[in-house]
Parts: C-alpha cells; structure tokens; sequence
C-alpha cells in the first residue's frame, strides 16, 4: 500500500480526482435514509487518504494557488446564482425571510465564534464549526482568507497549515449533525408547537391555487393542444374570426386552409364551406364542444404551427405583484404553457394566485407568436443555449478580484475583503445587471451549476488532502468532544428560534415557514422532507429567499467567525 499512496502523492492530479471519485461513492451510502453528501464526503476521503499516506511518512499537499482557484470559480457562480433573489428580497414578502435568515446566520457566527473562544479551542475551529453545523461549506474558504489576510493572529507554535487543518477537522466533525439535525428539526417543528402543518398547506393551497407537484412523475397529459377542424357547419359558415372568438373565446383561431392556401388569421376574415381551421387552446375545453366546427383532420398544412420555448425574465414593473390568473385573458392564453418558475435559482410552486416577482425566469413553451407576445408583456426572453459568455464571465471575475483588494483598518492593520467576498458581491452585481439587459453575459444552468460543484468539491477535496497529516497531532479526545457540543447547539438553536418569531410575531404560515427555515440554513433537505411530512408543495414556497440570503452571509461570515473568535 505505502507504494501506491506514493505513486499518487507523485501524481497530484489523479490523487484529486481518486479523492473526488470516492467522494462521490461515499456521498451516495446513506444511514436510516440521511447521507453525507459528496462535498463533505470529499474532505473525509481527502483527510483519511492523506492521514493514511503520513503514517508511511508520505507528505500530500495541494498549494494555495490551485486551492484558491476553483475555490474562487464557486464564489462566483454562486453570486450569479443568488444575485436577483438576493435583491428581490429587500422588499415585499420576502422581507420577512431575508430578516429570518439574516437572524439564523447571526445566531450561528455568534455561536461558533462563542465557544470557540468560552473554550479556548485552537485556532480555525470556529470557521469549520460555523461552515459545518451551518451546512455552508463555502464558509471554509472564507474562513482560510482571514488565516492569509492576517484578520487572525496565530498562537504560538501554530501555523497557517495547521489552522487550515482545524477547520478542515471541525468542519467534518459538526456536519453530521448539521445536516440530520436541520432536517428532523425542520420536520417536526409543527408537531412540537402543536400546529397542524397539512392544515395549513391545504388552507395556502387553495387559497393561492397552489397543486401538490412535489411527487409527480412523467406524464403523457398535456393541457395545451393545437387541432385542425374542417368546417362543414353552415351555422358558422361567414362568421368572421373576431365574431367567432367573441362567441368562443377560449379558443385561438390560428390560421385558415383554404384550398392550397394557407391564410392568416386576421379579425376580418370570414370562414368559407371547407375552410380548414386551425385552433390552439387548452385540452379541457378543446374537448369540450366537439363537432363545433366540423371534423376533426389531421391537415399537416394547417398544423405545420411554430413552436418555441424559451425562459422569460420578468422585468416589467407593472407586472410586480400580479397574480398568475391575472394572466388567462391576455392574448397568448391558451397557446403557452407555463412549466415551472424559478426565483432565485430555484423552483417554487405554481398556481393561480401565484404573484409574480420582478426577475422570476419564467419556463415556457408553446406557439411561437404567443411565447413573442408573453414575453412582450412580462419582460425579456431567451432561448435555450449551451453557450456561456466567456468574456462578461472574465470581466465579472476581474471585478471580483478589484473589489477583493477594498480593504479597511483594524486595529492599525489594513484588512481586505478578499478575493472570495469580491467574487461573490461581483457576481451578484453582473448577475442582477445581466438580467436586465436581455441577458447579456448568459450562462447557461447546467453551465453554472458544473462551475459550482466542481469548484467547491475540488478546493474540499484539496482541503482534505492537506489537513490529513495534522490530523492525527491536532486532535484529542476533550477538542473533540467539544467541537462536536458547540456544532449541535449551533446547529440546534437557530432554527428553532428562527420558527417562533416566524410563526408568533410575523404570521407566517406554518407550512410556508418550514421552507423558510430551511431556506435560512442553505439546505433544501429540510424542505423535501418537510414537503413529504405534509405532502404539499407548499414549503418551497418560503425556500428561494432565505437561501439566497443565507447563503450570502454565512459565505462571508466565515471570515467574521474567525475574527471574532480571536
């Protein structure tokens, strides 16, 4: 064995990708239906590889240039993901889950910070108990960045190595719990406070026409259809089509066939013995006056209709605030349908009273025409692309780093924000910028989400790797005990408190507020399985904002806890 941990300790490049290989493998073992996750199973393998190879007296070690950098691609897609929600969520409804998890993350850097310093724990300890009983992994970077701008003052003895590995330790200690605890929390908070959350889910429901999608598979169903009729009713015979759309308005006449001829649809032409119409609308009422017209004809011409997707980016301000069902009488009803909303970078549910927000992608898809005419009325459209905009993307990152150097005194010494909270600040700033003006500097989701998890897993994996020879020397059975007392209370008490001025001082629903609580500790488990508990959709409801927020703060926060622990 001690040939092969040598032969990749020569080879750095296949030991990061053994390492984020077996990351994912152990990510996927689940215990009692909860796991670990594939980013901290990374610093468990990293650290376990590298402790393992020390023992032969084999030293594995990444260097901090590679280490930043993919640390630093994550700071940035996260900006990007988080930029519109995180802005949205300065006003309105969303307001009181950006003041919940603004209150959640506080109460975390304070209680990781805290104990660290009650307790006299070594160095670093309260950059991973924050990132670890808070499931923010991104906080470790920061957290680093405050060891190498100086924010923190080493012991003596200590080094910048050997702090990186405390918090690479403390991290993996504390997100056990972080995680499990997060998720029978957000789970059983109604029951312990006697309310009953299916109750509350039924009652939004039906108030805001929100459908329980959480569980739906595949289906053939499709509630938009396009059919061709030939008509052969002398009753509609030299009807015009305004005169046949104010009899029938929940139909769309698309075209007219007639003869070789295929004819627009304008309000003045009349319907003629044999004129073959095309009409979209949707399924349920299409079915419902058959032989209206005539029969039914499967006219490849009449039917040749284009048909689009696109995601439309809200930014009307006259549609803020503006009901789904607001929507059925607009011109486009029934030739699109709306497949699923996105705010913030994450879906929520949809119904008819769902209000829109401005910056909600909108996924649509349906005729050409009226996907033009939607997007006309609601904002600005983009079709679907695989391409990204290397060059918004290199100027993001290098306003990122420029804002990095800004810096202010402490104590007499200048302290920068940092490359990590530059990146982040820019890529909320393009991404908001960007949304405005016809997405300009467009990345593609699948795009952003590869740039995220690649990088985060990558620099964990890194992290890992060089904590696992201090490992061994750092930790003793009292610092352990104590890491793993101070993550559960912080992983325990924020959400619990973050519930009670939910429910009793701002109102929130009850089934809203379990997505709200999940949102205000960056993990979407809490939400899935808070939607299971009830079988509603509704959780997700109060998810996107908190997330977003949090998932700003307790980034940066990592820096903060370390400061505050000295």
């Amino acid at each position: 064995m001690e040939q092969v941990l040598s032969w990749l300790a020569a080879h750095p490049y296949i030991l990061l990708f053994v390492v984020v290989a077996g990351a994912v493998l152990l990510g996927k073992v689940t215990l009692a239906g909860y796991s670990l996750g594939m980013v901290a199973s990374a610093i468990v393998v990293g650290a376990a590889i590298s402790a393992w190879a020390s023992l032969y007296g084999i030293k594995m070690k990444y260097d901090d240039f590679a280490k930043s950098l993919f640390y630093y691609l994550f700071m940035y897609g996260v900006g990007l993901r988080t930029g519109p929600s995180f802005v949205n969520s300065l006003k309105g409804d969303g307001l009181k889950f950006a003041i919940l998890a603004v209150f959640c993350s506080v109460l975390g850097v304070l209680g990781a910070s805290g104990f660290a310093k009650l307790w006299d724990l070594p160095t670093g300890a309260a950059g991973g108990i924050l990132a670890g009983a808070m499931t923010m992994s991104a906080a470790l970077g920061s957290a680093e960045e405050a060891v190498r701008q100086g924010a923190v003052t080493l012991r003596p003895g200590e080094t910048a190595e050997s702090v990186s590995s405390m918090i690479a330790v403390s991290y993996g200690l504390t997100y056990i719990w972080g995680t499990v605890g997060i998720i029978l929390i957000c789970k059983y908070l109604p029951r312990w406070w006697r309310v009953d959350a299916k109750a509350a889910a039924k009652k939004y429901e039906e108030e805001f026409g929100v459908p329980n999608v959480d569980d739906a598979a595949m289906t053939g169903f499709r509630p938009l259809a396009l059919r061709a009729y030939r008509l052969t009713n002398d009753d509609i015979v030299g009807w015009s089509v305004r005169h046949f759309l104010d009899k029938y308005p929940q139909y769309k006449v698309l075209n007219v066939r007639r003869g070789d001829e295929r004819l627009d649809a304008p309000d003045d032409l009349k319907f003629q013995k044999d004129d073959v119409i095309a009409l979209g609308g949707r399924l349920d009422v299409m079915t419902e006056k058959m032989g209206l017209i005539g029969p039914e004809v499967p006219d490849a011409k009449a039917l040749n209709i284009p048909i689009d997707s696109a995601e439309i980016l809200v930014t009307n301000k006259d549609m803020e605030g503006k009901e789904l069902g607001e929507l059925q009488k607009a011109d486009f009803a029934g030739q699109i349908a709306l497949h699923s909303i996105e705010r913030g970078g994450v879906p929520i549910p949809v119904g008819l009273h769902t209000k829109l927000q401005r910056l909600d992608v909108l996924f649509v898809g349906g005729v050409k025409s009226a996907v033009d005419h939607a997007a006309a009325l609601l904002g600005k459209a983009a079709r679907p692309s695989t391409v990204t905009d290397l060059l918004m993307w290199s100027v993001g990152m290098i306003l990122g780093f420029l804002i990095g150097l800004l810096g202010f005194r402490v104590q007499g010494s200048m302290v920068t924000l940092g490359a990590g909270a530059g990146l982040l600040v820019s890529g909320v700033i393009v991404s908001s910028i960007a949304s405005r003006i016809r997405f300009i500097g467009y990345t593609p989701n699948a795009a952003r989400n590869i740039i995220e998890d690649l990088g985060l897993v990558l620099f964990i994996a890194m992290v890992g790797v060089n904590s696992g020879a201090a490992l061994i020397s750092q930790l003793t059975g009292a610092i352990t005990l104590k890491i793993l007392i101070a993550g559960f209370i912080t992983t325990t008490i924020p959400p619990i408190l973050v519930w009670a001025i939910g429910y009793h001082l701002m109102n929130i629903n009850a089934a809203v507020l379990m997505g709200g609580v999940a949102g205000a500790r960056t993990h979407s488990g809490p939400a899935r399985e808070a939607a299971k508990e009830i079988d509603s959709s509704v959780p997700w409801v109060g998810f996107p904002i908190g997330y977003a927020v949090a998932g700003v703060l307790l980034t940066v926060f990592g820096y903060l806890s370390m400061a505050l622990a000295k």
